[in-house]
C-alpha cells in the first residue's frame, strides 16, 4: 500500500521531443548564444550604470542623495564592473511539474531542465561557475559550483537523473530549504535562476525568493507551464485534478476559462511584481515554445536588462 501510494507521487521525466538532452541543449545554446560574452555586474564598481528604484534591504551606501533630496525619492545608483559570476539554477522537480498536455513536446520537468542545461552551457563557456539545486524531486543531487571541462557532463547528468515528486503544499519548509544553500553561496553579482511553474509553492515563495535579490545579486523567475494549463482549452464539463495537494474540481470548462486565466495572471503577477522592484524579471514559458527564445529572455536579464 505504501508502495502504491509513493509510485503515484513519482513518475519518470516525459522527454518525448526535447531529448536526448546533452545534443539538444547544445543545439539551443548554438541557436541563442555563439562565443564567450563581456561578464557584467551591477553593484560598486569603476563605471555608472543608472538608477533603479529603492527597495527594503538594499545597501543604503548606493542610495542617491542628490536624487533624494531633489525628488524626494529614494533610488539606488548602479554601476558596472567586468567579473566572474556565479549562475545558480533551481530546478523545481515537484510531482506539479511532471504534467504533459497531450500535444506537448515534453513535460514541464523536461524543458525546464532544457533551459537549465542550455543556461548552464553557454555560462560555463563564458567562465562564470554553475550549480544547481533542487525543489522536491527523486534521485536528485545538488551540484556545488563548478566549472571546466566536466562540469557541464556532471550537471545535464543529474538534470537527466530527475523524477518529479513530492509536494510542497504537504511541507511548507521545503522551498525555504531549497533558498538556503544558494542564500550561503551566492556572492555580489551572482545570478539566480528559478524554474517552476510557480502554481504549489507556498503563499511566501515570492517574497522569500526575491530577498535573494540584494548585494547586487540578479534573478529570474521562468514559470514553465503546458499549454493546456495557460488556456483551459477543454469543452463542456470536465473534472480537473492537482497533482499536489489532491484537489479534485468538477467544473464547466468554457464557462470557467475566463475566470481561470485572470486568477492565474494575477498569481504570476504575485511573482512579477516584486521581481521588477528588484530589477529582475518573471519570464513566461509554454512547454512548445521556442527554447531559443525563452534562454535569450533570460540572458537580457541577466546582462542587465529588466524590459
Amino acid at each position: 500500500m505504501a508502495d502504491s501510494a509513493a509510485n503515484k507521487l513519482t513518475r519518470n521525466v516525459e522527454w518525448g521531443r526535447l531529448a536526448p538532452l546533452r545534443l539538444k541543449a547544445k543545439t539551443v545554446a548554438d541557436g541563442v548564444y555563439a562565443g564567450a560574452h563581456r561578464s557584467r555586474r551591477r553593484g560598486p564598481g569603476v563605471e555608472f550604470g543608472g538608477h533603479r528604484a529603492y527597495v527594503p534591504g538594499d545597501d543604503l551606501r548606493w542610495i542617491d542623495r542628490h536624487a533624494l533630496m531633489r525628488h524626494d525619492r529614494l533610488v539606488i545608483r548602479e554601476f558596472e564592473t567586468e567579473t566572474d559570476r556565479g549562475v545558480h539554477l533551481l530546478v523545481d522537480a515537484t510531482a506539479s511539474m511532471g504534467f504533459r498536455g497531450e500535444s506537448a513536446p515534453g513535460d514541464k520537468v523536461a524543458f525546464a531542465a532544457l533551459l537549465a542545461a542550455v543556461v548552464a552551457r553557454i555560462a560555463l563557456a563564458s567562465g562564470d561557475p554553475v550549480s544547481v539545486d533542487w525543489i522536491g524531486g527523486l534521485g536528485v543531487r545538488p551540484i556545488a559550483p563548478c566549472s571546466g571541462g566536466d562540469a557541464f557532463e556532471q550537471i545535464v547528468g543529474a538534470l537527466e537523473a530527475i523524477r518529479a515528486t513530492g509536494d510542497v503544499r504537504a511541507d511548507a519548509r521545503a522551498f525555504d530549504r531549497a533558498l538556503q544553500p544558494i542564500a550561503r553561496r551566492a556572492r555580489r553579482g551572482s545570478v539566480i535562476v528559478l524554474l517552476s511553474d510557480l502554481l504549489d509553492l507556498p503563499a511566501a515563495a515570492p517574497s522569500q525568493f526575491t530577498a535573494l535579490g540584494t548585494a547586487g545579486r540578479r534573478l529570474v523567475a521562468v514559470q514553465v507551464l503546458d499549454r493546456e494549463e495557460r488556456e483551459l482549452p477543454y469543452k463542456g464539463s470536465v473534472r480537473l485534478s492537482s497533482l499536489e495537494g489532491g484537489v479534485v474540481v468538477d467544473t464547466d470548462a468554457d464557462g470557467a476559462r475566463a475566470l481561470y486565466q485572470q486568477r492565474l495572471d494575477e498569481h504570476t503577477a504575485t511573482w512579477a511584481v516584486p521581481l521588477a522592484a528588484r530589477g529582475s524579471r518573471l519570464v513566461r514559458a509554454t512547454t512548445d515554445d521556442d527554447p531559443v527564445e525563452i534562454v535569450r529572455e533570460v540572458l537580457d536579464v541577466i546582462l542587465g536588462g529588466t524590459s
